[in-house]
């Protein structure tokens, strides 16, 4: 199945230029319908509202809700858990990429990233673009 390129992307992270950066990288890569959480709480509250996106991509590191909090949640609720996840994070250890998998990550990125790291992360969870 074709992958639908004006799908919702929700991108989450607490740093605004990261925000930045994914919403380029992902409009270079043809994705213009993105929005934007600062937490996995306002993630989650966005979600709640609106549980039709088509792809997730969350940093770990955030307060008050983490990336793996939010994981978790979006995994555990039966309207989004079918959602690809892809964590983003700054740490590459082998233990948090254990617990990402154990909660249900999709794929899994370490900062920094190009676009042809995100879209190759991105291919492999929704199939060629």
């Amino acid at each position: 199945m074709a992958v639908d390129m004006g799908m919702k992307v929700l991108i989450v992270d607490d740093y605004k230029t990261m925000l930045r950066i994914m919403r380029n990288l992902l409009k270079q890569l043809g994705f213009d319908n993105v929005e934007e959480a600062i937490d996995g709480t306002a993630a989650h509250a966005i979600l709640t509202e609106d549980p039709n996106f088509g792809l997730i991509i969350s940093d770990w590191n955030m307060e008050p809700m983490t990336g793996i909090e939010l994981l978790r949640k979006v995994r555990s609720d039966d309207a989004l858990k079918a959602i690809p996840f892809i964590m983003v994070t700054a740490e590459s250890k082998s233990e948090n990429v254990i617990a990402a998998k154990e909660a249900g990550v999709s794929n899994y990125i370490v900062k920094p990233f190009n676009a042809e790291t995100l879209k190759a992360k991105m291919v492999s969870v929704l199939g060629d673009f």
